[in-house]
C-alpha cells in the first residue's frame, strides 16, 4: 500500500513536457515556386507581373448632392391668398348630369373656369380651370361632395395644380400636386372656403419648396365675407391692376 502511494506521488511530482518541438517543413515539398511572368501561349500576363489597378470613385456627400440639385431650397411655408369669383360672364359652371337622375348623383361632372384676384382684391391675377366629379349628395348638410382636379393660372408667374375634396357646404383642404414657373417643385395644401357657392370662394395656400413669392402676390388679404368685391381697377383689368400677362 505504501509503495502504491509513493508511486502515485511520483506521477504528480514529475514535470510533464507540454511544449512540442517546432515542426520542420521540408523545403522540397512545401516551397512555393514563383509564378511565371508569362503563360506558355503568351496570351495572358501573370498576376505577379501585372500591377493592380484601383478604380477611384468620387462620392458626393448626400446633403451636398441634394442641396445642389434642389432648385428651390426654401423649406419655410409661404402663404398665398386668392379669391375666385364667378362674374357670370364665362358660361361657367357647366353641369353634365351623367347619372340621369333628377337629383345630383354620383358621376355627374361639373367643368368650370372663374376669375382669380389677389388676396387684397387689388389685382387680377388669372383664372381657375378644372372639373369636379360628384361623389355624393349630402341632403342633411344641404350640399354636395365633389372630387376636384383643377389649376390656378397666374400669367407669367406660372400655375398651381390641386386635387382633393370640394365641398359646397363647408371648407375643405386640397393637396397641391405641382406647379410651373415660379411654382415648379412646390408641395403643400390649400384651404378652400365657400363664401357664396358657386360664385365666391377664398383660398389660402400653404406652399413649401419654392423661392420667395413676388410681393404683388403676397399682399394683406381682405377678410373673406360674402360681400367682398374686387377693386374697380382690378375688375376692369386696368394698367397696374393686373399681374404681367395675366391669364384670362
Amino acid at each position: 500500500m505504501a509503495s502504491a502511494t509513493a508511486s502515485s506521488l511520483a506521477l504528480f511530482a514529475a514535470p510533464v513536457a507540454l511544449t512540442a518541438a517546432p515542426a520542420k517543413f521540408s523545403s522540397t515539398s512545401t516551397s512555393l515556386k514563383p509564378f511565371n511572368n508569362t503563360i506558355k501561349n503568351g496570351s495572358f500576363l501573370s498576376l505577379a507581373a501585372a500591377p493592380s489597378k484601383r478604380s477611384i470613385f468620387a462620392v458626393k456627400n448626400q446633403s451636398e448632392s441634394s442641396s445642389s440639385s434642389m432648385a428651390n431650397p426654401n423649406k419655410e411655408v409661404q402663404e398665398l391668398y386668392v379669391y375666385e369669383i364667378n362674374e357670370r360672364d364665362r358660361r361657367s359652371p357647366a353641369y353634365l348630369r351623367l347619372s340621369y337622375n333628377k337629383v345630383n348623383s354620383l358621376g355627374d361632372l361639373v367643368p368650370f373656369t372663374n376669375k382669380l384676384y389677389s388676396g387684397d382684391l387689388q389685382k387680377r391675377v388669372g383664372i381657375t380651370a378644372g372639373i369636379c366629379i360628384l361623389i355624393s349628395h349630402e341632403e342633411a348638410k344641404g350640399g354636395d361632395r365633389y372630387e376636384a382636379v383643377y389649376s390656378f393660372y397666374f400669367g407669367d408667374y406660372g400655375s398651381l395644380a390641386v386635387q382633393g375634396p370640394y365641398l359646397t357646404y363647408e371648407e375643405s383642404y386640397l393637396a397641391v400636386t405641382g406647379g410651373t414657373g415660379i411654382f415648379e417643385g412646390v408641395s403643400g395644401q390649400v384651404k378652400l372656403q365657400q363664401l357664396v357657392y358657386p360664385f365666391k370662394l377664398f383660398y389660402t395656400f400653404y406652399l413649401k419648396g419654392i423661392k420667395d413669392l413676388p410681393a404683388e402676390l403676397t399682399g394683406t388679404p381682405v377678410p373673406p365675407t360674402p360681400t367682398v368685391e374686387p377693386s374697380p381697377a382690378a375688375k376692369a383689368c386696368e394698367p397696374g391692376a393686373t399681374i404681367p400677362n395675366f391669364t384670362n
